[in-house]
């Protein structure tokens, strides 16, 4: 064993030319550099329990990403973690901290849609919808008849839009709305019913054109002010806004970074209950074809016991190169070993 130790490569080293510094090896001492851009999949996750350091650890990358790159770096910030960080890193007129609320007059269109946005943009637009009606009328709720009717009045709203180049007016939630209603079936009155508050009511917030900009090289999106009960709204429309911002990044040669906070939100919300497939599947295949685009995920979550509870997290999670395991609960760590072996 006192022979053993002498030997000189038992620790392995990162030392990527030109990569971000990620800390100290534990072992050698040695600095850790990683070049997250080379990896077979660049997306990853910060996990530890609440205090373990994981917004200063994504902070730290970010601070790095901003200061020596070009590349634009966007948060998804449910708690407002990241707002004075954002705020302060700001060299100019190149940050903005968009506080979405009610009483806010930050105003995101869930509408929207850009060329690029995906190989087949009204479809991959349908997948969104049916996320976010599922977070609106209830886990697991959606027949096949009501997903039927969504996708008919998803391509209806749009295909003149997208058949013009993406010229003239983008369709808005009270354009689906209101097409919802021209429908001669009841299901189609009844999803009109649970999205009236999305649309005519007190949280009409996503249903106007956008308003904030979207050439600020930093940018935070902010849904503290939503309340619990409406994050995971928030949190899906805020991904899809991110979504079409990677496609016009992607036009002009940027690479784009995204930290999303409170990852679990998109996979179990409301009781423990597992996210239905929408919801997760919509980020799931925004974490796929992410590369393809020149962006570069990273998921961030305490709430590590409900991740594992999803089989999409799971895969996510198996499937990423990137992983900083920071302080973990005992069960977690029981399982993150399971699945990583």
């Amino acid at each position: 064993e006192a022979t053993s130790a002498l030997m000189p490569f038992r620790s392995q080293e990162l030392s990527d030319p030109n990569g971000l510094y990620y800390g100290q090896n534990a072992i050698t001492g040695r600095l850790l550099h990683l070049h997250r851009q080379g990896l077979l999949n660049g997306n990853g996750f910060y996990l530890g329990v609440s205090g373990s350091g994981k917004s200063m650890a994504c902070k730290i990358e970010a601070a790095q990403i901003i200061l020596n790159t070009n590349d634009e770096v966007l948060f998804l910030d449910p708690e407002g973690e990241y707002s004075e960080f954002v705020r302060h890193l700001s060299t100019g007129n190149d940050c903005e901290v968009i506080d979405i609320s009610t009483t806010s007059k930050a105003r995101i269109n869930a509408m929207d849609i850009s060329a690029g946005y995906s190989d087949n943009p009204i479809a991959h637009k349908a997948e969104f919808l049916l996320s976010l009606c599922e977070q609106c009328i209830g886990v697991g709720k959606l027949n096949a008849m009501q997903k039927s009717i969504i996708d008919r009045c998803c391509s209806n709203v749009y295909r003149t839009y997208v058949s013009r180049g993406y010229q003239g007016r983008v369709p808005t939630l009270k354009t689906f709305y209101k097409e919802l209603q021209k429908q001669p079936e009841a299901e189609a009155k009844e999803i009109a019913l649970a999205l009236e508050l999305f649309v005519t009511g007190n949280l009409n917030i996503f249903s106007q054109p956008t308003n904030i900009r979207s050439d600020a090289r930093i940018t935070s999106f902010c849904t503290r002010g939503l309340g619990k009960g409406l994050k995971a709204v928030g949190m899906l429309v805020m991904l899809d806004a991110i979504e079409n911002r990677i496609a016009l990044n992607e036009q002009r040669g940027v690479r784009t970074w995204v930290f999303i906070d409170e990852i679990f939100v998109l996979f179990s919300y409301g009781n423990g209950v597992e996210g239905t497939t929408y919801s997760s599947e919509f980020l799931l295949s925004l974490w796929k074809t992410a590369r393809k685009h020149n962006a570069i995920l990273t998921g961030i979550s305490q709430n590590i016991s409900e991740l594992l509870q999803s089989e999409i997290a799971k895969t996510m999670l198996g499937n990423s190169e990137f992983l900083v395991l920071l302080n973990q609960a005992g069960s977690d760590r029981v399982e993150l070993a399971r699945l990583l072996q």
